[in-house]
């Protein structure tokens, strides 16, 4: 009998759901549970053949248990060894090289030096730092954010350099990043799951939390949700994430990726809607059944993305990312209708809209 295991923290609505939904589908030799552990061993044969990681970016035990899984063949989501190497400062990076648009960004030494260093730590940095150059390469208004952060903690808009200085001094050791500013006409979050089910979200971050993900702005394009859905799935294909979400803010109508960094996205029944849960949901079940399917223990089942697999191969960075079958729909019906526990729903690219800022 293959187990998937789903390991999460305060959460409730989408643990619960997702294990319902992999039992209802009874498929043959596949079983879901939450994860139990009661202790850990070196090298020990895994229980799971898949686990669904919602947590360990926050609690290391957990963190250091899926990689000595991993080791045994459980296919984790996602790639914990990966997840713990990446960080939001080289995905910008990396969505430059590779041509999705994203905005101006600098990276800004830590206010305090780190615990156990001092001035002499730092013998490679000259003091003081070009501030003229990167504040004319970002402008102003910008934002200043934790280089490897998420969920809108410490995340400051400032309007001139002075600001900038009276912030980043109550900063202490977090590594910064300076980004300039996306003024823009619609915002976009987008579920990608597997690498290839795409899910275009209308979004709206200057709302309360649980009033974000809305439908009542114009129909997109049909070749603007295109060009998102391609730019989702390249993002995700390098980076090598099973579950993650991005986030564009379209600006004279060319779609910035903001943020793409979220290997365990909010959701949430109570954020993001009955409607964008079900999809969610589905996904989630149908693509974790697939990998228990795949998966055979002793070889590695993770994800790798095409960046690493560039740099273990030799082969150039912008070889071409696989394409999905999934088609992007747009709607602007309202996202109230229950979600639907027993529904078999064949997971599609779907959009809503609005107007937003970061």
């Amino acid at each position: 009998m293959k187990k998937i295991g789903i390991l999460f923290g305060q959460e409730r609505s989408f643990p619960q759901a997702f294990i319902d939904r992999v039992n209802q589908k009874a498929v043959k030799g596949v079983t879901a549970e939450f994860v139990k552990i009661d202790k850990v061993f070196q090298a020990e044969k895994p229980e799971y053949a898949v686990i669904i990681d919602r947590i360990s970016q926050d609690v290391p035990f957990y963190r250091a248990y899926l990689k000595n899984a991993a080791m045994g063949g459980t296919a984790v989501i996602n790639n914990p060894f990966w997840w713990s190497a990446d960080e939001k400062f080289f995905n910008n990076a990396l969505a430059e090289n590779i041509g999705v648009p994203v905005p101006k960004t600098a990276l800004i030494p830590s206010r305090e030096h780190p615990d156990d260093t001092t001035d002499k730590s730092f013998s490679n940095l000259v003091m003081p730092f070009d501030w003229d150059s990167i504040f004319e390469y970002t402008g102003f208004p910008a934002y200043m954010k934790p280089f490897d952060g998420g969920g809108w903690k410490e995340v400051y808009k400032l309007s001139s350099k002075e600001e900038f200085f009276e912030k980043h001094s109550e900063t202490k050791q977090t590594v910064m990043m300076l980004q300039e500013e996306i003024i823009f006409d619609e915002y976009f979050r987008c579920y990608c799951i597997g690498g290839k089910h795409v899910r275009i979200m209308q979004y709206e971050p200057r709302n309360p939390h649980h009033l974000r993900y809305v439908i009542d702005g114009p129909k997109p394009s049909d070749e603007l949700l295109k060009t998102i859905e391609d730019y989702t799935l390249k993002l995700n294909q390098y980076l090598g994430y099973d579950f993650n979400t991005v986030e564009f803010a379209v600006r004279n109508g060319v779609p910035i990726a903001i943020d793409f960094c979220n290997p365990a996205p909010d959701a949430g029944v109570e954020s993001v809607g009955a409607e964008n849960f079900e999809w969610v949901v589905e996904t989630a079940a149908n693509y974790a059944i697939e990998k228990a399917l795949a998966q055979e223990f002793g070889k590695d089942n993770l994800t790798w993305g095409s960046y690493v697999k560039s740099g273990a191969t030799g082969t150039p960075l912008v070889a071409t990312a696989a394409k999905t079958v999934v088609k992007a729909k747009a709607t602007t019906q309202p996202t109230a209708a229950k979600a639907k526990p027993e529904a078999k729903v064949k997971p599609k690219a779907k959009a809503t809209v609005k107007k937003s800022t970061k």
